[in-house]
Formats: C-alpha cells, sequence, structure tokens
C-alpha cells in the first residue's frame, strides 16, 4: 500500500479535527498536554469555490494543523456565522471531535466518493481549495461519531503537508505556533 511522505497510507485516516470557539487559546494545550505540534495556522483558509449540502457559501475558517507522530490533527474555528458543516455540528453537539480526514490521489478521488455516497452518506461539503487540490464531507455520523473528509492530495498538498509532519520529528516543543502565508 502507497504511503504519502508524512508516513500515512494512502486512502487511510491521515488526521482527525476538532471544531473549537477559540484557535488562539485552545492550540496551548493541545501542545502541551498532547504533545501535537509545532502548530501551523491558516487564517481565513482560502477556496476557490465551497457548496455546503448543495449551496454555494462564504465559510471563513482559520485552520490549524500540526502532528503527533505519524497522525495530523486540525482544530477549527469558523469565523463567520453562516451555516457549515461546522455550525451544523456545534449546533447539534457542541465543540469537539469533527471529522476524520482520508487522503486519496487525484486519480482516485472520484472513485472514493462516489464508494461513500454508494454507503448512503450525504454529501456535506464539497470545495477546491487554493493550494490546489478538492476536499468532501460526507456526513457519516450515523456510523461514526464524526464526518469523513477526503481529501485531494496533489503534490501541493503534499507539498504543504510533509514539512509540517517533519517538524514534528524531534520536537522540543519550542515555537508551538507558527503562522502560515
Amino acid at each position: 500500500m502507497p504511503h504519502w511522505n508524512w508516513g500515512q497510507p494512502e486512502n487511510g485516516v491521515i488526521q482527525m479535527a476538532f471544531i473549537v470557539p477559540d484557535i488562539k487559546a485552545a492550540l496551548p494545550a493541545y501542545a502541551k498536554q498532547l504533545n501535537v505540534g509545532p502548530w501551523f495556522v491558516i487564517e481565513h483558509f482560502a477556496f476557490d469555490w465551497v457548496r455546503y449540502r448543495g449551496q454555494p457559501t462564504d465559510v471563513d475558517l482559520t485552520l490549524a494543523l500540526g502532528f503527533s507522530g505519524g497522525m495530523m490533527f486540525e482544530l477549527i474555528q469558523q469565523n463567520n456565522d453562516v451555516p457549515s458543516v461546522y455550525t451544523e455540528v456545534r449546533d447539534q453537539r457542541g465543540w469537539g471531535f469533527h471529522h476524520f480526514a482520508v487522503a486519496c490521489t487525484p486519480q482516485s478521488y472520484d472513485d472514493v466518493l462516489k464508494g461513500y455516497l454508494a454507503d448512503g452518506y450525504d454529501l456535506a461539503l464539497e470545495a477546491e481549495v487554493a493550494v490546489g487540490g478538492r476536499a468532501a464531507y460526507v456526513d457519516s455520523r450515523r456510523d461514526l461519531p464524526g464526518m469523513i473528509e477526503l481529501i485531494e492530495v496533489t503534490p501541493k498538498v503534499e507539498a504543504l503537508f510533509t514539512p509540517m509532519r517533519l517538524a514534528n520529528v524531534g520536537w522540543d516543543g519550542s515555537d508551538p505556533v507558527r503562522i502560515v502565508g
């Protein structure tokens, strides 16, 4: 089974994501208590386009990505209050775990997504991100504790994630928050 440069298997879980009300307040606890880091913060994450439950949306997010070993963790703060997969989960059960992310190649993305839809999961969000790649959330909460995000790992996406993983190797806790772009 092929592996991405940061160590996780293709079509395997690469990330666990959590929604938080205040990302700056959450980062130190995740770093200290769980040894996740360093954190790479992307403010006002850029989408080329994004649709929530089939409708265009202008969701504004701040994301933080960090690793503990081979597992990527993501913290998500929504900066506006438009309907989204994040406000949907928050309003139904509060802050905390939101989704697992599964990474696939550009060649397998459509088939993997079709497989989740064939399993009866609704397409909750689909987007193209400015860094270059597609993403989709399927609502798998009838079977799992959160949604599944499908990430199309293009060379640009892999070039974004790999240095983040390498920064965790031997990380001594210094410089725990790093702003991207």
